[in-house]
């Protein structure tokens, strides 16, 4: 499949595959900022960061994407940088921010670009192999934080700046310039449709028990009995496995819509983390986390697959940029919703449950007579008919 893509698909999974092997920043900006900063520091970047996935959609009315994935990626190694160099609680929180604000700008930019550059019966492939990538780029950047974090936290920040700005100067070579597509313009205020508000609805239970499981998955195997050396060799060997059963999963389900997988796929996810609440046996606790992270691997893409499906195509950039403020919503309110029920996993697996029912609620409304059937009409219509209606 790799050799198949376009060389500007190539270059961007590459870049963004770069740029996640130092992604180090966000997993122990507690760490950076210390325990008396700690709670501030991940409040003002959680916060942050939303604004950024917004802004960054706004700017693609104006910027094409690869200005921006460049420029995102370089200010955020100089934030990253700025971070490192910090002290005292002002320096540090202004840092934090400023990275939180720039963090972001890249990914609508990402996801249009794929969208452009690929046509959509690729799309899934596509972005579900942008997914495993980095997943896959992430089990290895684990192993380096494992080796920098006793030389000292900050080199964390300073080796995520390096990958940052090495990936904006391979972005800047590599992909391909094109005008900015500017959305049609439109009187007043632009406002989500009822059908981007329920996917993101949708993608925000999806994002609290996928974080749920991914934060709380090593402290549950600890206090279960596990050897401490257990819960990384298992997120790690779950990382090395999500590529061959992501591209075994995809060929399998090209048949199927991926609205369908997706609903289908977080029932099974739910299922195990219920699974995974339940057993006290450590084996049993990590085959029911390998079996998860195997059914994750099949869904990845597939949700911004079907955002481009879905939107129209002037509006595109907004739609990935409102649907990706989910993860910004969910990564705050994931250890607020573990504190309050006390348990990770069956918080994980009421999550995953109710996205059928989003998924479903949003289906069923696509298919009543007005403004939403007119969009799923039109985006499953020829692509020259869209191009028309642009001009």
């Amino acid at each position: 499949m790799w050799r198949e893509l376009p060389r500007p698909v190539r270059a961007l999974v590459g870049v963004r595959v770069l740029n996640q092997l130092g992604a180090y920043v966000m997993p122990f900006l507690a760490v950076i900022a210390g325990p008396g900063l700690a709670a501030e520091a991940l409040a003002v970047f959680g916060a942050a960061a939303l604004a950024s996935r917004r802004l960054g959609g706004l700017l693609l009315d104006r910027l094409p994407p690869r200005t921006l994935i460049v420029a995102g990626l370089a200010a955020t190694g100089a934030a990253l940088l700025l971070l490192a160099a910090a002290r005292g609680p002002v320096q540090v929180l202004a840092a934090v921010a400023l990275a939180g604000l720039v963090f972001e700008l890249y990914e609508p930019a990402t996801q249009e670009a794929l969208a452009r550059l690929t046509g959509k019966e690729r799309r899934g492939d596509v972005y579900g192999l942008l997914g495993t990538s980095l997943v896959a780029a992430g089990a290895v950047a684990g192993l380096i934080a494992a080796v920098l974090l006793p030389i000292g936290a900050r080199w964390l920040a300073v080796v995520d700046a390096g990958t940052c700005l090495v990936a904006a100067g391979v972005a800047y070579v590599f992909l391909e310039r094109e005008p900015v597509r500017r959305a049609v313009a439109r009187r007043g205020r632009w406002r989500p449709s009822a059908a981007l508000v329920r996917l993101t609805l949708a993608g925000t239970a999806f994002a609290c028990g996928y974080l749920a499981v991914v934060m709380f998955m090593p402290l549950v195997l600890l206090e279960r009995g596990a050897p401490e050396w257990l819960p990384g060799a298992a997120l790690t060997c779950a990382a090395l496995l999500a590529p061959l059963t992501g591209r075994l999963g995809r060929r399998g389900l090209d048949a199927f819509a991926h609205g369908r997988v997706l609903a289908a796929g977080t029932a099974v996810l739910g299922v195990l983390a219920f699974a995974m609440a339940a057993g006290r046996a450590v084996p049993l606790l990590v085959a029911a986390y390998v079996a998860w992270a195997a059914v994750d691997s099949v869904l990845q893409g597939r949700w911004q697959a079907v955002v481009a499906e879905t939107a129209p195509e002037p509006e595109r950039p907004r739609w990935f940029a409102f649907f990706g403020s989910s993860w910004g919503v969910a990564q705050p309110a994931v250890p607020v919703l573990v504190a309050a029920t006390g348990a990770a996993m069956a918080t994980a697996g009421a999550a995953f449950l109710l996205v059928p029912a989003l998924l479903g609620a949003g289906t069923a409304a696509a298919r009543r007579p007005g403004h939403l059937r007119k969009i799923t009409t039109r985006t499953r219509s020829a692509r020259t008919e869209q191009t028309t209606s642009m001009q």
